[in-house]
């Protein structure tokens, strides 16, 4: 029994042992800003130590140290308990110059043994250009230390425009057409707090496709800008593909927001500071993009794909029967606008049945791009027994880095197909599209010929029938003209067809919201409010801006309420699309008024 309770007693301290594991560390400072005061924290693990010597560190003056802080913690998990302790050894150092500094390598001294710390790095920023040179004034620094900013005004001054702003950052000022580019949109401040943020005014980026890239807005950076320093926060981040060529312009939003400023209180014999809130409106910030067109002549094939990208096929069969059906699929890889990319055309020989391509975009935001795979599925079915080759599939694509096109080939199919008992045939179908070259059996027997002694055009039956269908063909050739001249007036069908197609649409939204897709609900809203107005005014999606519907409503004698309200509308989807806030109009509410909308205008147009 006693030998048992030794064992026992040896495992739980060798599990102890292990659960306490002997570190030493560097803990460097987040940022620091030239003349200030900061500290560096050596840590030590589960141990206690001696003969810590602060190493010096070049471009910082050592003040003073180390103080010393210890804490303990022990925790119960399913009946098991374990405990930790550190002990951190601080120095506090103050910054002599702007730079990147390094902190070197420490040791310690544990129960007879030397433990080494890995050296680390830390960022000195330069200081405010308008800050004194005496830093003997400023409050010294909190443990983990943080850069001072340049003291704020009293609560009685105003907040300039250089106190806080909303930038667009954009990671270059020049683009091809439809290459990605990392937008984002950025916070600076010089205030510690702020106790409210909202948005009154939604970010716009006409002639772009977006996609949205998720952040968690934090005001825990610093960073160095126009000779100041600001505490930071990410406000969005996009991913955006210019569909244009030309100057581009991305626009912030506005927003309205609630500042802590502090104020001094005279105490009599001393002052005090205390926080004061103050509003402040952040008017919108305006970034330009210079888009370049991609190079000309483009090669036959291209279908705007512009990244780095790879193809890869794959048909799992070399023998079938007819009647059977098969996949041939095609896995584009790599990096840029490979959502909104083209399937590759495939080739097939006539003789087989093809249905719909299948598409699946799998892509995520990497970096300033986008990475995924493009997988596009071609199913088919041979109607005819013989040997078959589905030709090599080119795929091209422009990428910007080396500026040139590159076209991607696949390897040749050869099927052998042999007679099957039936015949796979579905509506989905595309059509098949057979060769006649099958001969009909020469008839054999008697090659007689009789003979007729009357003549069809000499009854009264074939005259008549000879009238009628000729009154039928001049019809025919009536009716064919002025189809013909319908068709070539273009903008006139796309006026005409404006309100059919905006039903449409408005139809697939209300099916949106009985699916519950309230996302898509608003995107198919403003497709359909957008296309509407511009089928109806013969406006380009280039050219569609609120300016010009404004324009072309007034020309055509829309009273200003009424522009009002549909510029309204656009704005209210807008709003509910790209804010996590709650809608001012429900989906019902936003249907119903752009049926009433579109109703009033085509009463103008009519009159």
């Amino acid at each position: 029994m006693k030998k048992i309770s030794l064992f026992i007693l040896f495992l739980t301290a060798s599990v102890a042992a292990i659960a306490q594991q002997v570190d030493f560390t560097i803990i460097p400072p987040r940022n620091v800003v030239a003349g200030d005061r900061f500290r560096v924290a050596y840590r030590l693990s589960n141990a206690e130590g001696n003969s810590l010597q602060a190493p010096q560190i070049d471009g910082c003056t050592l003040l003073y140290g180390p103080s010393t802080s210890t804490s303990f913690s022990t925790q119960i998990i399913n009946g098991r308990q374990s405990s930790s302790s550190t002990i951190d050894y601080v120095y506090t150092y103050q910054a002599d110059k702007e730079g990147t500094f390094t902190i070197p390598s420490a040791s310690i001294s544990v129960d007879g043994k030397t433990l080494r710390a890995d050296a680390k790095q830390f960022v000195v920023l330069p200081p405010d250009k308008n800050r004194p040179q005496s830093q003997s004034g400023y409050p010294q620094q909190q443990y983990p230390s943080q850069p001072s900013i340049q003291p704020q005004q009293p609560s009685n001054a105003k907040i300039s425009s250089d106190d806080i702003f909303v930038r667009v950052i954009l990671n270059k000022s020049t683009a091809y057409e439809h290459e990605a580019v990392e937008c984002t949109l950025k916070l600076y401040t010089k205030y510690e707090a702020i106790s409210s943020f909202n948005s009154t005014g939604l970010p716009t980026f006409e002639g772009f496709l977006i996609e949205e890239v998720d952040v968690k807005a934090e005001l825990n950076q610093i960073e160095h800008y126009n000779g100041q320093n600001y505490r930071t926060a990410i406000l969005k981040k996009y991913i955006l593909y210019p569909q244009k060529t030309g100057k581009l312009t991305v626009n912030s939003g506005a927003y309205d927001i609630v500042v802590q400023q502090l104020e001094r209180v005279n105490q009599g014999f001393f002052y005090i500071t205390r926080p004061i809130e103050q509003s402040v409106h952040l008017a919108d910030y305006k970034s330009t993009l210079n888009v370049t067109p991609l190079p000309s002549p483009q090669p036959e094939g291209f279908n705007n794909a512009v990244g780095n990208f790879s193809i890869t096929d794959e048909l799992p069969v070399e023998a079938m029967k007819t009647g059977e059906a098969a996949t041939l699929t095609l896995k584009v890889t790599g990096s840029g606008n490979i959502k909104f990319i083209k399937e590759p055309t495939v080739e097939f020989p006539d003789e087989f049945e093809l249905y719909p391509v299948k598409n699946d975009a799998n892509a995520s935001v990497t970096g300033a791009t986008m990475k995924g795979q493009l997988t596009c599925q071609y199913t088919f079915v041979p109607q005819y027994p013989g040997n078959f080759t589905i030709p090599a599939v080119e795929f091209v694509y422009f990428n910007p880095a080396d500026k040139e096109y590159h076209t991607l080939t696949t390897q040749p199919h050869s099927i052998s197909v042999a007679k099957g008992a039936n015949t796979i045939s579905s509506p989905d179908s595309q059509g098949l599209k057979a060769k006649a070259e099958d001969i009909r059996y020469i008839r054999t027997g008697n090659k007689s010929l009789s003979k007729s002694h009357s003549y069809l055009a000499s009854s009264s039956f074939y005259w008549i029938l000879y009238g009628i269908l000729t009154v039928i063909l001049i019809s025919i050739l009536i009716l064919y003209r002025k189809q013909l001249q319908r068709k070539s007036d273009v903008a006139g069908m796309r006026i005409s067809k404006a309100g059919k197609v905006a039903r449409k649409r408005l139809k697939a939204a209300d099916k949106c919201i009985k699916d519950g897709k309230t996302d898509a609900f608003y995107g198919t809203m403003l497709q359909a409010i957008w296309g509407y107005v511009g089928d109806k005014f013969s406006l380009n999606a280039s050219t569609l801006t609120r300016d010009n519907i404004s324009e072309q409503l007034s020309a055509h004698g829309a009273s200003e309420s009424l522009i009002s309200e549909i510029i309204n509308l656009i704005d209210d989807c807008e709003m509910a699309r790209y804010t996590p806030n709650d809608p001012s109009l429900s989906p019902d509410q936003l249907m119903k008024k752009a049926q009433a909308l579109i109703q009033q205008i085509e009463t103008i147009t009519k009159k």
